[in-house]
């Protein structure tokens, strides 16, 4: 899934429902344009897409009194599983290139309080294993002098990623530290968390 799909369905979740204005409105608050590349464009898309696809229904909406009828949308039963279950695997995993996996990396940082806090600290610990096992590869390449990455030069690019990856760990484990010590108000916490759905009246 990408980013945009996840913010897409995170933020008609937020809503309870929303049409594509609100979704872009929100998201570029955030400027999510910036640090997950969404495009207005792929928000009106992945809408669409995934109303085809069941994620999303389309229900009536609400005259402002102004401008076009608009089409609103709310989460699926599918839908809201397929935004827990994307959203766990976008802070678990770090495959991918180093891009893509940055804007889905922090596209499911914006919705993490949307997870219990014991789920949320498990998937981080994951993605630090990982992270920790990228920069003894990183290391490795470059403390053995491996053939394949000459001319001498491109070692440079090895001390970045490693220099970038070093800085995401210590990140990281200061993350699980705050959520061990209760920062953030988490779903399974008193109170209402970062992206919870509107309370059934």
């Amino acid at each position: 899934m990408s980013p945009t799909r996840l913010l897409v369905l995170g933020v008609v979740r937020m809503y309870g429902r929303a049409h594509g204005y609100q979704v872009r409105r929100e998201l570029l608050t955030w400027s999510a344009d910036r640090w997950a590349n969404v495009q207005a464009g792929s928000i009106y898309h992945a809408l669409k897409k995934m109303a085809a696809e069941g994620l999303l229904e389309a229900v009536p909406d609400e005259p402002e009194g102004r401008g076009p009828d608009r089409v609103a949308y709310r989460l699926t039963d599918d839908g809201e599983t397929e935004f827990q279950v994307r959203l766990a695997q976008m802070i678990a995993e770090t495959e991918g290139d180093g891009a893509q996996d940055a804007f889905a990396f922090a596209a499911a940082l914006t919705f993490l309080p949307a997870l219990p806090r014991d789920r949320a600290l498990s998937l981080l610990r994951h993605r630090l294993t990982r992270l920790e096992g990228q920069l003894a590869t990183t290391r490795s390449v470059l403390d053995g002098g491996a053939d394949w990455r000459h001319p001498d030069h491109v070692g440079e690019l090895y001390r970045l990623w490693g220099t970038n990856v070093e800085a995401t760990i210590e990140w990281l484990r200061g993350l699980i530290k705050r959520l061990q010590d209760g920062e953030y108000v988490m779903a399974d916490d008193p109170g209402r968390h970062f992206g919870a759905p509107p309370e059934i009246k």
